[in-house]
């Protein structure tokens, strides 16, 4: 009964605080994702007052970060990627190397290593699709020609994300080990591009054969539940 009651409140509360700092941020012309932000400090246990139930909280942050990026999906498609690749591509990978050399000099101020100085580079050196897309939305920026540039660059980004999120693991291992396996580096890369082709093949045959099959047949059962649930 006192993990219900937790769950209640946690959501409750999290949704109310959510409300109250967005209303704020949008009155003072700003993002209503400022005030999201800051409801996320104010229900954390970092702050006094109100604290959420931690374990919740991340399980609908999650389910709140794929309700976001569906909507990144909907609003962008590869063609448009394709459209503005001139701009996007080669100004994505300057700024990514940029921001990471930036990021090895600050941790040689610091004395860092420069293992550490990359990691920390890179991390700063992407920047996040869902918060830039809502607030290119919020802005009516979103379908404008420089919208479709800003979102492609993103995308760029999440593909550089998505090669940290398989190269570092494997640089830290094998510094750990006191060797320097390339050779395992190397193989962990050709699979995660293996695997890479493989979904986008298998999203893109998805999305344009099977999904409308599967949504035309729902809909022919005239039940609205069964459409939004598929």
């Amino acid at each position: 009964m006192d993990h219900d009651f937790s769950l209640i409140f946690t959501f409750v509360g999290g949704l109310t605080a959510a409300l109250l700092f967005g209303l704020i941020a949008r009155k003072l012309h700003l993002s209503p994702l400022v005030g999201y932000l800051l409801a996320g400090v104010v229900v954390g246990p970092y702050s006094p007052g109100f604290v959420a139930d931690s374990h919740t909280v991340e399980q609908f942050a999650e389910l709140g970060v794929i309700l976001l990026m569906f909507g990144v999906g909907l609003h962008f498609h590869l063609k448009d990627l394709i459209a503005v690749q001139r701009v996007a591509v080669p100004g994505a990978v300057v700024q990514i190397s940029v921001a990471t050399v930036l990021g090895v000099m600050v941790g040689w101020l610091f004395g860092w290593s420069t293992i550490s100085g990359l990691v920390f580079g890179m991390a700063i050196s992407v920047a996040s699709t869902v918060v830039l897309t809502r607030v290119l939305e919020d802005n009516q920026n979103l379908h404008t020609p420089g919208g479709h540039v800003a979102l492609g660059w993103l995308v760029v980004e999440d593909l550089f994300t998505i090669l940290l999120l398989v190269l570092i693991p494997a640089v830290m291992e094998a510094r750990q080990s006191g060797a320097e396996d390339w050779s395992g580096i190397l193989t962990e890369l050709g699979w995660m591009f293996v695997k890479l082709s493989l979904l986008v093949a298998l999203t893109l045959f998805a999305g344009k054969k099977i999904i409308p099959l599967v949504l035309r047949y729902v809909a022919r059962t005239g039940a609205r539940d069964l459409f939004t649930l598929a």
